[in-house]
Order: C-alpha cells, then structure tokens, then sequence
C-alpha cells in the first residue's frame, strides 16, 4: 500500500501535559503579566541589560528542560516508526518531539529551540544547559565566548521574523501531504495557523484536534474535542491501521 505522507501541527496543547504552561494562551503568562512579555521582545531584550538579567532568571525556572514527552508526543513517534511518512511542523520550542524519539530532520520548529542558545552578531549556537551553567555560576548576562556580543534563547521573539527557510519548508509540506492534523493550536498565530487552510486548499483530509473552536474548523474534515493525550494516539492508530487515509 502507498501510505499517504501525514503532516502535524502541534501547538502548546499538545505539551501542556509535560507541564509546560501555555504562554500566549488567553491564560497565558504573557496575557497575565505583560512585563513578563518584554522579556521575550526583542527590541526591549537587546536594548536593555536588566531585561537581559531578568530573562535569563527566568530561563533557569522554565519548565521546558525538565520536562519529558508526554502520550501525545509518542504516539507520534509510534506512527512514524510504523512506517508512515510523518512530518511534524511545531509551534513548540520544547523539543519535546525529537526527545520523544521523532528524528530532527523530521521535525520543522517554527518558533525555533529552546534547548539552544544563539549569538546575535556571529551566529554562533550553543546548547542552553552550558549558558545556564555560567548563569548559575554567575553571569547575570553571558556574552558569547566567540565575539563577546549579546546571547539570546534560540526561540524566535516578538519582534522577530519566522526563519523564511523553515517557513518555505512547512508550506510545502501543507501543499504535498495527504492528511493534515492540526493539534493542540488555536490556529490564530499567522503564518504558522495559515498551513492548514494550504492544506486544505491542496487537497489534504484536515483534521483539528483541539479543546476550543478555530478559525479553520469549517475548513475541516473532522474537528475533534477530546482530550490531546487520549485523542491523538487514537487519531493516529487509526492511521497506522490505515483507516483515516483517504483525502478529498
């Protein structure tokens, strides 16, 4: 059987149950406390050596290296180990699908990497635990060990633009799968909530799997309500049986 590529879009819901918060939710730190926003602006974080100190605080409390896939994120790992051609495209910046056991070059990071650091003048990246380490020793605001300019988390900030190459590959993932599952997003973040209607546009079966209405649920296939961590691995053991392929 020719198995049709499946791609997922996964947003904070699908990790909430590894404990990590949802940030940009209506509940979401940034919505309560919009000083805590700027320390993730990139206009005030490059601006401001405070902010600097503040944001690096705040990474060494950030649930987002402690924490462990979750049921959502192996079954993904399960359909592609299956044999399914999977492609994930992550609002997410845990890096919690590759943990998971997805392999990287399989998984698009929209908003880039948590796990990673990166200097604003060379480029130079450099794994989050090892700045951490010099924060925790010290350095309320670590430079680059290369060129001695400012470092930033590796997550793209307000302010910032969407890597164009990364960009270029998710929508022509969304023009060539087959079936679209969008989970555990709002789709209200363009242009990362805008790959399901190219999907839909092109053909896919879209399925949305989310707890709240979307703006692409009349677009869809089939709009599921159940909780992400039972949903999905249904969702997708139907796949792996063969069950859910057909597209329009």
């Amino acid at each position: 059987m020719n198995r049709p590529l499946v791609a997922i879009l996964s947003g904070a819901g699908v990790s909430t149950d590894s404990g990590i918060p949802d940030y940009r939710g209506p509940n979401g730190l940034w919505q309560r406390d919009p000083e805590a926003e700027k320390l993730v602006t990139y206009e005030y974080y490059m601006g401001d050596p405070e902010i600097r100190r503040r944001a690096w605080l705040m990474q060494r409390k950030t649930q987002e290296l402690r924490a462990e896939p979750n049921a959502a994120h192996r079954a993904v790992t399960e359909l592609e180990r299956s044999g399914v051609p999977v492609r994930v495209i992550t609002q997410n910046v845990d890096g919690l699908h590759q943990l998971a056991g997805l392999p990287a070059r399989k998984v698009l990071e929209l908003h880039g990497t948590a796990r990673a650091v990166v200097c604003t003048r060379c480029h130079e990246r450099t794994p989050m635990e090892d700045v951490l380490a010099r924060v925790d020793a010290g350095e309320d605001d670590p430079a680059c060990l290369t060129c001695g300019s400012i470092l930033k988390p590796a997550t793209v900030m307000f302010g910032e633009r969407l890597d164009p190459v990364v960009l270029g590959q998710a929508a022509a993932i969304a023009k060539a799968c087959q079936v679209f599952i969008a989970v555990g997003s709002t789709l209200q973040v363009q242009p990362a909530a805008g790959l399901a209607g190219v999907a839909a546009d092109h053909g896919a079966r879209l399925v949305i799997v989310n707890a709240e209405p979307t703006p692409y649920d009349e677009l869809a296939d089939e709009v599921v309500r159940e909780p992400i961590g039972t949903a999905l691995p249904e969702l997708l053991r139907q796949l792996r049986a063969g069950d859910s392929y057909s597209a329009r």
